[in-house]
Order: C-alpha cells, then structure tokens, then sequence
C-alpha cells in the first residue's frame, strides 16, 4: 500500500466562537376576532329565526303537555284543584263508558286503515299507467284528504246518510226501504269508516310517488322470467313499496286515533246512538268540556298518548319482519 493509498482523517476544528443562538420559534397568527364576531352574530340570527318556532313549542305543546300531566292527578273543575294523586287512572279502571269508547275507536281504526290503505293503493297503481289528465286527476283524488276533516263534509255526509238522504234515495229505486244510518247504533260507525275511506287521497300521493320510484328493470326482468301481472305485483310491487306502506300505516293509525270531528257533527256532540260513535277523543271532550272534569279529561288525554305510543312502537318493532329496504340483505 502506498502513502498515496492511505486516507489522512483530520479532526474537525472547533470554533472558539459562542455557542449559535436556538432558532426563535415560529409565532402563531393572531386570532381573526372579526371571524368569532360574525360566527356570533350568525348564531344569533339563526335563534331569531327559530325563535317563534321554539316559542311555539314551548307556549303550545310543552306547557300544555305539563300542565296536563299535572291536572290528570287533580279534581279540577275550571276553579281549585285539589291534588288526588292516581284516583283518575284509577277511576278508568271502573269506567263502562270509557271501555266502550276505545273499543268503538279500535274498531274504527282497524276497519278504516286497511281499507282506506287498499283504496289509495289500487287507484295510485291506476294513475301510475300514464293515463292523460294524470294532474287534474291527481288534484280530484287529493282533494277528499283537504276536505274529509271539515265540518262541511260531516254535516253533508249526516245528510247523505240520513233517513230522507241520498242513500236511501237511490235504494228506494231498486224497492229498497233504507235505515237512517247516522240514527241506527248498528250503522252509524260504518258510515263513518266510509267517510274515513274516501279520504283516501293523502296516501295515494305518496303510494304513487313511491311507484315512481321503482326501477322498470325489476318489471322487465320479472317479465323475463314469465311472471305474470299479479305475479309481478306481488314480487316486485309490494316488496319495494313496503317502507311507503309502513309510513302509511303508521301517519294514518295515528290519524285515526285522533279523529274527532266526524263523530263530533254527525253525533252532535253526543256520541250517540247509544254511544256507538263514541270515540276515545269525544269522550275526552265530553268529560273536559260538558262534565267539566278537566282533572279526568286530562287523564284519559294521556291514556291517549300511551295507546298511540304503544301502537306506534309495535308498528316499528314489526316492520323489521316485513318492510324491505334497498340496503336489507
């Protein structure tokens, strides 16, 4: 090896020098106070605008809310209400009439729903063939829904069904003798599950909207495979469509739960006959508002509130067997 081969290493030289100075750290931007500023003022504009809906809520729903809860354990009679703790909910127990007005609501609502559903189902499956007019004849079909819960169309519909009405007018052509329906206890209910059914417009919007919805490819390839038309609609159809039918199902049990009105004309108020059109909402309003037993109306008030709950958490509970979702497995 030669002198030229070998690698002469040198230690490195420290300076004599100071030490160098640590680099100074970065500074952090000065918060943009006029960004908080309008992030605030935003706030407050969007309380202002929610702020009649929150009153609202709080003036309308709520504080009605609680100041029944609070009467429903009360003798309160539009004056001193004496606190009675559970004698109200007791008292239900032991009360005829109470007993026959959900058994006349159940029925109502379990005979009316399922055929007011069928109703808007089939003429829905009718309009959605592509008929000419299909707006004017979707505007006609709704327009029962905008008008069915007035008192003008109770007081038409007492007079259609009654003794002298339309009804008994066209039996009495074919050699008929009619009954006066809203004066009969075995028909005065029916005639209002029939009002309730012809008010079939507000779930025949959203069935049709629902089969707008369905792709044709499903149709084609049902087709394909030699289904029929029924075959089709009850493999393809009802499959897809079963979340518009369980929201459906449960806006109208709801609905009828709280129907009022219809009773209220055609009874006039009473109930009658013999308590057959005596629903759970009228009672509650016989009690409150002609008994002035506020403290027993505001009980069956939440009996109320706890039947629809309870219906409306079983429908929930259910669905999972038998509605069909696009991300099921």
């Amino acid at each position: 090896m030669t002198d030229n081969d070998v690698a002469v290493v040198r230690p490195k030289q420290r300076s004599s020098g100071p030490p160098p100075e640590p680099a100074a750290p970065a500074k952090r931007p000065a918060p943009n106070r006029g960004r908080g500023t309008i992030r605030t003022r935003e706030r407050w504009a969007a309380l202002s605008f929610m702020s009649p809906w929150i009153l609202g809520l709080l003036a309308i729903t709520i504080g009605p809310m609680v100041a029944s809860f609070y009467l429903s354990f009360t003798d309160y009679s539009l004056g001193y209400g004496e606190w009675v703790g559970g004698e109200n909910y007791a008292r239900m127990l032991e009360d005829p009439r109470l007993a026959n007005a959900i058994k006349v609501t159940a029925v109502y609502t379990f005979v009316s729903v399922p055929l007011q559903l069928g109703a808007a189902l089939l003429l829905a499956i009718v309009l959605d063939r592509g008929l000419r007019g299909m707006s004017f004849y979707r505007s006609v079909f709704y327009l029962p829904s905008l008008l069915g819960g007035s008192v003008a169309i109770a007081i038409m519909w007492r007079q259609i069904f009654g003794t002298e009405g339309l009804v008994n007018q066209v039996l009495a052509i074919f050699g008929i003798q009619g009954e006066g329906w809203v004066s009969h206890p075995d028909y005065a209910l029916g005639t209002l599950i029939v009002l309730h059914v012809w008010t079939f417009g507000s779930p025949m919007i959203i069935f049709l909207a629902g089969l707008r919805q369905i792709p044709a490819m499903y149709y084609e390839a049902a087709k394909v495979d030699g289904a029929g038309p029924l075959r089709r609609f009850w493999s393809v159809t009802i499959p897809l469509l079963t979340p518009i039918i369980f929201f459906n199902l449960v806006l109208q049990i709801i609905n009828s739960f709280q129907s009022f009105t219809q009773a209220f004309i055609i009874s006039s108020g009473k109930g009658g006959p013999a308590d057959s059109t005596m629903f759970l909402t009228l009672y509650l309003y016989d009690q409150g508002f002609t008994q002035f037993d506020m403290g027993y109306a505001s009980a069956i008030a939440w009996l109320l509130l706890a039947i629809i709950a309870i219906f409306t958490a079983l429908n929930f509970l259910m669905s999972k067997f038998w509605v069909f979702y696009g991300d099921n497995d």
